[in-house]
């Protein structure tokens, strides 16, 4: 198999070394050049995805922003093979598949959104890993869910990158649910690091300013472009927090211990349900 990464950050360069691992052939190609070529040097990449190499891939994984991404769709979709599946490693996937879908039925390839739920706090080439979607989950949103036989080519395809399972859905249906399995919590979490107090927490914080801090670390274009790009989802999510938050503010305030104790009972009742009992 020869696969075709755009961008090498901690998305495309994982994917890249995750094929190159897995003894696939890799071509790629990234805006800064440097890297491109760091990569090639360190043997991660095998060559330029370039418009002449492009009709050499089966499989392109397009791993940058979402408007980026449909640029870039565009402009080597006619190098394109017909039987080429074409997917993306976006965030949202309305906007995206809105833009990609036309493209390739225009040119006469595949296209399929997917979402890598796998990542780490860091970013760029150098913090990618060839294991970093072992185990983990893959969404796919292809334009028609009863094709059986192209999510099997799919599942073959994304088979080197090592995902523990894949789910499809709709466009719609991710960005409502990524809203607040995602992206809600990297608004939460930067916003709670602004707290004065941060500064002075050092030997008074343990796991749980960790695990409430860890995302707050985060590329601030690409967060922007995706929270604008599911705006009408991050809006639904944030006035059910901020109700939330108003009701455990107001029972504080008021010294009242029972309207307190049933917030905190029902939130950890909630969590019981949704994720099961703590083992």
């Amino acid at each position: 198999m020869t696969a075709g990464i755009v961008g090498l950050g901690l998305i495309g360069g994982s994917f890249a070394k995750a094929y190159h691992k897995a003894g696939e052939r890799v071509l790629a190609d990234n805006r800064s050049k440097d890297v491109l070529e760091f990569a090639m040097l360190n043997g991660d990449v095998d060559g330029a995805l370039t418009p002449d190499t492009v009709p050499q891939c089966d499989l392109i994984i397009i791993c940058i922003f979402p408007e980026a991404a449909a640029r870039y769709l565009e402009s080597i979709a006619p190098y394109i093979r017909k039987d080429t599946i074409v997917i993306d490693a976006c965030g949202t996937k309305r906007k995206v598949c809105d833009l990609c879908f036309p493209i390739a039925e225009q040119y006469g390839f595949t296209f399929v959104g997917a979402h890598p739920m796998a990542g780490t706090k860091y970013s760029g080439f150098k913090y990618a890993y060839a294991d970093m979607y072992l185990g983990e989950p893959m969404v796919l949103v292809p334009k028609d869910h009863n094709d059986i036989f192209l999510l099997d080519k799919v599942k073959s395809l994304l088979a080197p990158a090592g995902f523990g399972s894949i789910s499809v859905t709709t466009a719609q249906e991710h960005d409502r649910l990524i809203a607040f399995t995602s992206q809600m919590a990297h608004v939460i979490s930067n916003a709670f690091i602004k707290s004065p107090t941060a500064s002075s927490h050092k030997g008074f914080s343990a796991g749980s300013y960790k695990d409430m801090t860890r995302v707050a670390w985060l590329n601030p274009n690409l967060w922007a472009e995706l929270f604008l790009e599911n705006k009408d989802n991050i809006l639904a999510e944030l006035n059910i927090l901020t109700a939330s938050l108003e009701q455990y503010r107001k029972a504080i305030e008021e010294e009242d211990q029972e309207e307190l104790v049933r917030l905190l009972e029902e939130g950890r009742r909630r969590k019981e349900e949704v994720d099961g009992k703590q083992s």
